[in-house]
């Protein structure tokens, strides 16, 4: 394959951050398979044929289930909300296209794991969109990790804090809405934690938790786009149905102790999505606003040094590094999409499944069922449980 052609439904925040990872990869990775940009699609058609045209996409059109149908369609990408996820991924596998998902993959567990059961047996491409994974800093923490580096794992602690829920009368945004997002902050951000902690340290066994909706109803929006959205001029309100900040302390496998902490109402965060693992040789500290750096302390340092040092993971012999700028210019939000689309080009080249895939989704969708269950019954509750 010299290209793989690209029909994608949805053009708001992901949206553009999809099409942009696209458009520049050639650029790039010119000697990756390059993705073509043939349509987009949206329910809005002034607003998609802006997209198109904005993004750089070749048609648009507002019926997705025409575009499944197009021969000349080798993978769908769906950032659409999270609540037609699985009937459009379910289509797309049956019609013989490879799937490009965005996170969380549905709304429940017994979704996720419907969705992975029609495409594996359909025999196309799957990929779910965690893109922290592929910050070349996460990427050197995997490394240290898997070299043995930090030594046995103790902890690994983690936390998503934002702040744009704060003010009550922000309006009642679709990723407030429960029947859309399926969750709020936990399935949203906390599920990156969740793949982080599986793709640094491995899989859990045992989760408790908590939550809380601190505003229980928003104006209702006159519009809505990303993670902004405006009211309208009447006084009405709709409930909000999602957690607006969920914890849960959790045991891995290995031994090791979690927390994970995800949150819309930790004020002055605007986005910081940080980790920490500790074990018996070292400890990293990655914080995604500082995204190009990783924390490394080496406990075999000797004593009048130790501390926690800076590494920028912009060097060629970084993840990914060697295709951007000289050491020292650092690459940021969007270039882990880049990362991601190589990664899912390569499976093409490779003919394997791009990693993370939708067994990955599933196994995430199990830790934040399981978290959820535990809040409801208030008790421990083990993965295999759910």
């Amino acid at each position: 394959m010299e290209t793989v052609k690209i029909g994608m439904i949805g053009y708001k925040f992901m949206g553009k951050a999809h099409s942009h990872a696209y458009r520049d990869l050639p650029l790039f990775f010119p000697k990756i398979i390059h993705p073509e940009m043939k349509v987009i699609c949206g329910r809005d058609h002034n607003a998609v044929a802006a997209a198109a045209k904005q993004f750089g996409w070749e048609e648009h059109t507002t019926d997705w289930k025409t575009l499944l149908q197009r021969e000349d369609i080798d993978l769908i990408d769906i950032n659409a909300p999270s609540d037609v996820h699985k009937e459009i991924t379910i289509a797309a596998a049956k019609a013989g296209k490879h799937v490009f998902c965005e996170k969380p993959l549905a709304l429940t567990l017994e979704d996720s794991r419907e969705m992975l059961e029609v495409v594996e047996s359909a025999g196309v491409k799957h990929m779910v969109g965690f893109n922290y994974r592929f910050a070349p800093a996460v990427m050197l923490a995997k490394k240290l990790l898997d070299e043995g580096k930090l030594g046995e794992i103790y902890h690994f602690r983690a936390w998503f804090l934002q702040d744009w829920l704060v003010d009550p009368n922000f309006p009642l945004a679709w990723r407030l809405q429960k029947e859309i997002a399926g969750s709020g902050s936990h399935g949203d951000l906390g599920a990156h934690l969740v793949d982080l902690a599986h793709y640094l340290i491995g899989d859990i066994t045992e989760v408790i938790g908590m939550n809380e909706t601190f505003i229980k109803e928003r104006p209702i929006p006159s519009q809505m786009t990303g993670l902004s959205a405006k009211g309208c001029d009447s006084d009405e309100k709709g409930e909000v149905t999602v957690d607006d900040a969920t914890l849960f302390l959790a045991r891995f496998v290995n031994g090791a102790l979690g927390s994970f902490e995800a949150t819309r109402f930790a004020t002055g965060h605007r986005c910081k999505n940080s980790f920490e693992i500790n074990g018996s040789k070292g400890s990293v500290i990655f914080d995604f606003e500082r995204m190009n750096e990783l924390q490394v302390y080496f406990a075999d340092d000797r004593d009048d040094v130790q501390g926690f040092r800076r590494v920028l993971a912009t060097d060629p012999s970084h993840a990914f590094a060697e295709a951007w700028w000289p050491p020292g210019h650092t690459i940021g939000y969007e270039h882990t999409f880049i990362h991601e689309v190589v990664e899912l080009m390569e499976s093409f080249r490779e003919d394997r499944q791009p990693v993370p895939n939708f067994r990955d989704g599933v196994k995430c969708q199990e830790v934040l069922e399981a978290v959820d269950l535990s809040i409801e019954k208030r008790q421990w509750i083990r993965i295999s449980e759910v």
